[in-house]
């Protein structure tokens, strides 16, 4: 009888991310698309990923996936990117801006030989499927370990129905990642808006905001 093969498990932060109506810019253009990704991947996506520490397990098309042993080195590596990505856009016609997308969630993989598998990966993946292009979509799992540490707005969006995912999943957005200050450690609370829900006398759902403490960016 054959043994069971021992499935080795890790807990790791997951950085899914693609690149925003690929499918429309490689119909317009396919080698200078192509060309124009390899350009962006070699020269800072790749460098950012390797100065992190974050290894990547695979590349499909435009899409990677990357593995972080932290999950402040992910976030930190996926602002970096964004940031430098909508600094080079800046000149950059909109019709053929590389603009990504990307997803982080913090959960419990199984690596099988040189991949990796398991909810934690799929999270990653719905997340930055529903994110905005230059975006950064993150789990409450990721938010609660990078609370207090990166000097970051964000904005709560609520629970979310991911596709094939069994629970909802809270979402939460790193903000104003356009911005050209650059992250830095807390030196004091700043006001976030969170979203809060209640119910009516008529048992109507409803939603309200109120401020919140969130990390401040030292001058």
């Amino acid at each position: 009888m054959a043994q069971k093969k021992h499935l080795e498990r890790r807990l790791m932060a997951i950085l899914s991310a693609d690149v925003a109506g690929y499918s429309r810019l490689m119909g317009a253009d396919e080698e200078g698309t192509l060309a124009r990704l390899k350009a962006h991947r070699r020269g800072l996506v790749d460098p950012k990923i390797k100065q992190h520490r974050g290894r990547i397990v695979k590349t499909t098309g435009d899409g990677i996936l990357v593995e972080f042993a932290s999950v402040v080195e992910a976030v930190c590596c996926a602002v970096e990117v964004q940031r430098e990505t909508v600094k080079c856009n800046a000149h950059v016609p909109q019709e053929k801006r590389i603009e990504f997308r990307i997803g982080i969630n913090l959960g419990d993989i199984i690596i099988d030989e040189n991949d990796i598998f398991g909810d934690g990966v799929n999270v990653a993946a719905r997340l930055e499927a529903i994110a905005e292009p230059n975006g950064i979509y993150i789990s409450r799992q990721v938010y609660e370990q990078i609370e207090g540490k990166l000097a970051l707005r964000f904005r709560q969006l609520g629970p979310r129905d991911l596709k094939n995912i069994a629970k909802p999943v809270e979402v939460f957005a790193v903000d104003r990642i356009g911005s050209l200050h650059e992250m830095s450690v807390l030196d004091g609370p700043e006001p976030m808006q969170e979203i809060k829900y209640c119910r009516a006398f008529d048992g109507v759902r409803l939603a309200y905001a109120i401020s919140v403490s969130a990390p401040k960016r030292s001058e």
